[in-house]
């Protein structure tokens, strides 16, 4: 059966479930994604517990679709200051990027005072360090670059606010802690499928066109909002300049666990490798907030969408 979209689905999803792990969770989504040299891959991925709440575990695997999950959860909210008034409600959607050696994961903390990110590193994925609390309320879906850029550090975000559609913005940083020169880059389009709002995906992908960056894009329906993913492509040495965004979306909900879930019509990005050929982008998604799937694309396809078949980054409404 064909589908829309350039994102080719295993035959083995959904890959993990909330039977795959050995401590009591209701959902597995949203993961994280990182290579190690050794050639496994990692995920740092979100769970509900059963009073509702969100952790993050860790699963890794020799192939990139059979994962084995460790015993215990990765990352559980905060109990010492100053994380831990404003992770009280949980830890969610995690993005994993790899610095200067060191590898290094935002993350979704939520609390009464709404949603922050955090900063955390790790070097072996068993001690893990919080660094900081890198915004204010409310921001989502901070992914970093994967090296610094004229001298800064730089990451991709959506604030949160009512005056401006929610949209994807870039700003910089000396230090990963201290940030700011934002910038509003890639916004919704009227009647289309980013109409509700967009955020960023996955840590951008370096190419020689120009850094390839996963994106979701939310269309609100009579049925409730509908979870996409595109791409977009960012100039190497400037990457506030947007080279292309694709008009098309490259995956959409299809199949039963992607339809049915705790949030139903969800597909929703946190990660993405580069398979070993270095023509192909393996992709992770959360199904329906419930379960996690994956798939491939190629680079190529995915960049020509963003030169060839466009659509304006800041369009008027």
């Amino acid at each position: 059966m064909s589908t829309i979209g350039a994102v080719t689905r295993s035959a083995n999803n959904p890959i993990l479930t909330p039977d795959d792990v050995p401590y009591l969770v209701a959902t597995v989504h949203n993961a994280a994604a990182g290579r190690l040299d050794d050639g496994r891959t990692v995920l740092l991925f979100r769970s509900l517990t059963p009073n509702g709440r969100s952790i993050l575990g860790y699963a890794e695997s020799d192939d990139g679709e059979h994962f084995t999950v460790r015993p215990e959860p990765f990352l559980t909210p905060a109990t010492e200051e100053p994380f831990a008034t404003y992770e009280r409600f949980g830890v969610e959607d995690p993005r994993l990027t790899r610095l200067d050696g060191t590898w290094y994961f935002t993350y979704s903390a939520y609390s009464e005072h709404g949603v922050r990110i955090g900063l955390g590193r790790t070097t072996d994925f068993t001690a893990v360090e919080r660094v900081a609390l890198i915004t204010e309320s409310d921001h989502r879906n901070v992914v970093l670059f994967p090296e610094r850029i004229g001298g800064d550090y730089v990451r991709l975000d959506r604030p949160h606010t009512e005056l401006t559609p929610w949209s994807i913005w870039m700003s910089r940083s000396p230090d990963l802690v201290h940030w700011g020169r934002a910038e509003q880059l890639i916004t919704p389009a009227t009647y289309h499928w980013t109409s509700g709002k967009i955020g960023p995906g996955a840590p951008p992908i370096r190419t020689d066109a120009g850094w390839l960056h996963i994106f979701h894009g939310v269309y609100p329906t009579m049925g409730g909002n509908v979870y996409r993913l595109g791409v977009a492509l960012h100039d190497l040495t400037d990457p506030a300049r947007v080279l292309g965004v694709a008009d098309p979306w490259i995956l959409e909900p299809h199949d039963p666990w992607e339809r049915t879930g705790y949030v139903p019509n969800v597909v929703f990005t946190c990660g993405a490798v580069v398979e070993d050929d270095g023509r192909t982008l393996r992709l992770y998604w959360g199904a329906a907030d419930t379960v996690l799937c994956t798939g491939t694309a190629d680079l190529e396809q995915l960049v020509a969408l963003c030169t060839h078949d466009t659509r304006p980054a800041t369009p008027r409404r």
